[in-house]
């Protein structure tokens, strides 16, 4: 049996841009990607603690050290900077291992810098 449980998340960061006119995707600074072990090209669910919005894209690259968190394509309809999001990803394990399993939280401020905990 397999289980789905918290692989990563980026916890309270601020939209700083939408990018309507892009194919779709989220950009994250490449340092908070690295920091929260996170792929470019991999599954996130959004979750907008603003408005209440969750959706489901995918990672590219940004800027390292930029700070940038960019909804786009359809997915810059669902918030406007300055929101607080929470970035999450999930892995499949079998279920002892999913037992021992420690998820990569990451933590950061309003301009979206790594900080040791809330």
């Amino acid at each position: 049996m397999l289980v789905e449980v918290l692989k990563s998340k980026i916890h309270n960061a601020t939209l700083t841009d939408g990018n309507i006119h892009y194919m779709g995707s989220i950009t994250i600074d490449e340092e908070l990607l690295e920091a929260a072990n996170l792929l470019e090209g991999e599954k996130v669910l959004v979750v907008n603690n603003n408005n209440g919005e969750r959706i489901e894209t995918y990672v590219i690259k940004g800027k390292r050290g930029s700070g940038e968190i960019c909804l786009n394509g359809a997915a810059a309809r669902k918030g406007v900077p300055g929101d607080i999001l929470i970035i999450i990803s999930f892995a499949q394990f079998n279920f002892a291992d999913a037992k021992e399993y420690k998820p990569t939280v990451v933590f950061v401020d309003k301009e979206n810098k790594l900080v040791k905990s809330p």
